[in-house]
């Protein structure tokens, strides 16, 4: 039984992989027994060394690549790469996002444009070029970031980030349907706050913290570590028959 949850010999692309979130999959992801592949849209100079980390904490071979996941022909080239390497992808994990907070009535339709590129578009480029390399296989995981924003309304200048995430709820539950016949599964992580670089400030300030744990069940805010297990669940074989849904790691969030 222990088994089930074991991702060995499986190749997993981690795209995002130097985020906050991302780097904590990667790592859950190799400490399970996968060779990981970290990618992102940003510098080299860290995710390399991220990945001689993942390497040196796991003994998984690891492997940093560059991407930009609003371009087709960057993702083309990034799905190549992996395949001569690795020679499969079994598990997606897209990782990334971008949010920029306006007021509604304000908001600056090239931001708007921006948002949605990376969120929607990246999410359906990633999707569609690895779950072509999947189907040859017959077999993979693919595993979205969405957010509690995804079905819940927020104020506080989230039109954009609640309206992408609402997208990867839906394209998630599409591929589920298109992809099953290659025996791809495709499911979503959906999170509440979760503490990052980007958020730590939330941490740091008393008032804002017991703010956002006043609506949070278990009476705390998220780390990325919590992430981890539930996306090893959806990259194994332990959850074979699960396709099509969003697991919401939000504390109880959105259990009222």
């Amino acid at each position: 039984m222990s088994d089930l949850f074991r991702l060995d010999g499986k190749v997993a692309l981690v795209i995002g992989g130097a985020g906050g979130i991302g780097s904590a999959l990667a790592l859950g992801m190799a400490e399970n027994g996968a060779k990981v592949v970290v990618a992102t849209m940003h510098s080299m100079e860290s995710l390399n060394k991220f990945a001689e980390e993942i390497t040196a904490k796991t003994g998984m071979e690891s492997m940093a690549h560059q991407v930009d996941v609003t371009s087709e022909a960057s993702m083309a080239g990034l799905v190549k790469d992996v395949l001569a390497r690795f020679g499969a992808i079994d598990i997606l994990v897209n990782a990334f996002g971008l949010n920029m907070k306006r007021p509604a009535l304000e908001y600056p339709m090239d931001d708007w444009e921006k948002i949605f590129a990376v969120n929607v578009k990246g999410v359906m480029i990633a999707c569609k070029h690895v779950a072509n390399a999947m189907r040859e296989n017959k077999k993979g995981s693919i595993i979205n970031l969405s957010s509690v924003r995804g079905i819940r309304g927020y104020g506080g200048g989230n039109s954009a980030y609640c309206g992408t995430k609402g997208a990867v709820e839906m394209i998630t539950k599409t591929l589920a349907i298109e992809l099953a016949p290659f025996n791809i599964r495709v499911n979503a992580l959906g999170p509440a706050l979760i503490i990052t670089q980007g958020t730590i400030h939330i941490q740091q300030s008393p008032e804002l913290a017991d703010k956002y744990k006043a609506l949070i069940p278990l009476g705390r805010l998220g780390l990325p570590e919590d992430l981890v297990g539930p996306a090893v669940y959806l990259a194994s074989d332990a959850s074979g028959f699960h396709t099509g849904q969003t697991l919401f790691i939000d504390g109880g969030a959105t259990a009222s």
